[in-house]
């Protein structure tokens, strides 16, 4: 089983246990999950796929910046002080020459200190 699970590495227990009956050992899968489990063997982790700017239609899901100033992102970042005060920071970044044209300080900050009086309603989205 061992030799089988460094021989293939993405085969799980289930997959080994299929190997093991070809070679004509007469195995059982619980047995085989259970050895599995004791000898520590685990399958590598699966990496998340990154999600793509485009469909395959060639709509837009998100634009590509094409100049400066063409998309703004903003985000908040939070942190805190030596004395284990925690402020906020809203930051403001041109996607295109990735430059950070503002970066606010305050120990609060909420959707008016952003937006101003322009702030969505609660069930209105940007």
């Amino acid at each position: 089983m061992i030799r089988l699970a460094k021989q293939y590495g993405w085969y799980g227990y289930r997959k080994v246990t299929a190997l093991l009956r070809m070679e004509g050992w007469r195995v059982n899968h619980k047995r085989i999950e259970r050895l599995w489990n004791e000898e520590g063997l685990q399958l590598p982790r699966r990496h998340n796929k990154r999600k793509r700017l485009y469909h395959k239609d060639s709509s837009i899901i998100r634009l590509r910046p094409t100049h400066p100033n063409h998309i703004w992102a903003i985000d908040f970042v939070h942190d805190k002080l030596s004395n284990g005060r925690s402020y906020k920071m809203l930051t403001v970044l041109d996607e295109y020459t990735r430059e950070a044209l503002c970066v606010a300080v305050r120990p609060k900050m909420n959707a008016n200190d952003v937006f101003g009086d322009t702030a969505p309603a609660a069930d209105q989205t940007w």
